[in-house]
């Protein structure tokens, strides 16, 4: 890390430890305009990010870690740069993505439930529970199904 005039710099390795995103991560969302590009070092044309830069890459990560896609992500910052007046665009961007994640939620939940019922199913098998064993198979399959279901939608 460097110190310039009160302010403090970092290189890409710096940048990619505070946020979490790998430097050929940092590198791809300048190339593709997810973020504006990097100013270099005078001597060493090396990436220099400054505190501003890894404010936005903080929040980018956080979007990237709900599983936004790179798309969509780069219109965030596109929004984000005509302030207010892209308001309801932002809402609509987030609000989308949080339907998202609550359908991935549900199938997860699924799976979580799925999983129960196998293991239960197997402490059935193990005690030798025949009726058990086969009233939990019976489950499974029907939960089996509605987790292929849920994978379509």
């Amino acid at each position: 890390m460097t110190t310039h005039a009160g302010t403090r710099s970092y290189s890409i390795k710096e940048a990619a430890a505070l946020t979490g995103l790998p430097a050929s991560t940092l590198r791809y969302y300048e190339q593709i305009g997810v973020i504006a590009p990097i100013s270099r070092g005078a001597s060493s044309k090396h990436r220099v990010y400054d505190e501003d830069d890894l404010d936005q890459l903080m929040w980018i990560a956080c979007l990237a870690a709900t599983g936004m896609s790179v798309r969509d992500m780069r219109q965030y910052v596109a929004n984000g740069a005509l302030g207010p007046a892209a308001a309801a665009r932002q809402v609509e961007l987030l609000s989308a993505q949080a339907e998202r994640l609550a359908r991935e939620a549900e199938q997860v939940a699924l799976r979580q439930q799925y999983v129960r019922i196998k293991v239960d199913y197997w402490h059935a098998v193990e005690a030798g529970d025949e009726d058990r064993a086969q009233l939990l198979s019976a489950e499974a399959r029907t939960l089996a199904d509605a987790l292929k279901d849920t994978k379509g939608s």
